[in-house]
């Protein structure tokens, strides 16, 4: 075993043998040695070629995470349009938008994505919360948690619940994830094939 591997070896038994929230310095050597979050920015960024951001990136007791480009925004334009089923998405009343900025309707709903690509430890779970700036506009998102052994782009629900149209800033923080770690479960997300696992883009409800 050469000294990077032993190295490597002995960074994993310690993020390991932690229990309890990550802290910043956790985030980060779960980042570098167990590739938890790819790309991962170890500061929390407010400011991008001088220009403010919504801040993005590692602080004291979590990870803001951006939004992508890709957004789908639910919308009863087509005309086919009579309820929304999870089991059976109807794409067709979904308009696909890739941009710097996405408008989303008044009262309306858009799913996106993280710009980052998470990696779980068999011993940590994800919770994800709104980032203030967004909810003191009116505009929410929600997040399951982010399971033990998952891994792949989150995907993100906004909600507009305003009566007036809102805007998303993309590459900008959108939420912030919290890790906590307790002991390995029997049963992880990838052992029992969980059908969001390894999901690129912007994936839509399964059954």
């Amino acid at each position: 075993m050469t000294a990077e591997e032993v190295t490597q070896r002995a960074a994993e038994n310690k993020i390991r043998s932690w229990r309890g929230i990550y802290p910043d310095w956790q985030i980060a050597q779960a980042a570098q040695y167990l590739k938890m979050i790819t790309p991962f920015e170890p500061t929390n960024v407010k400011l991008v070629n001088g220009k403010r951001v919504i801040s993005y990136g590692c602080s004291s007791f979590g990870y803001d995470i951006r939004v992508a480009n890709e957004f789908k925004i639910f919308s009863p334009a087509t005309g086919q349009l009579t309820v929304i089923d999870p089991k059976a998405i109807d794409e067709s009343a979904m308009i696909d938008y890739v941009g710097d900025t996405c408008v989303i309707p008044p009262n309306s709903f858009a799913l996106a994505r993280s710009v980052e690509y998470f990696r779980m430890p068999r011993n940590v779970v994800g919770l994800c919360l709104g980032k203030s700036t967004y909810a003191r506009a009116g505009i929410i998102t929600n997040f399951t948690p982010f399971e033990p052994g998952w891994e792949g782009h989150v995907t993100i629900e906004i909600s507009n619940t305003t009566p007036l149209p809102a805007k998303i800033y993309a590459g900008d923080g959108i939420a912030q994830c919290l890790f906590i770690a307790g002991e390995e479960p029997e049963v992880s997300y990838d052992d029992r094939g969980g059908k969001y696992q390894s999901q690129t883009g912007i994936t839509l409800a399964k059954v």
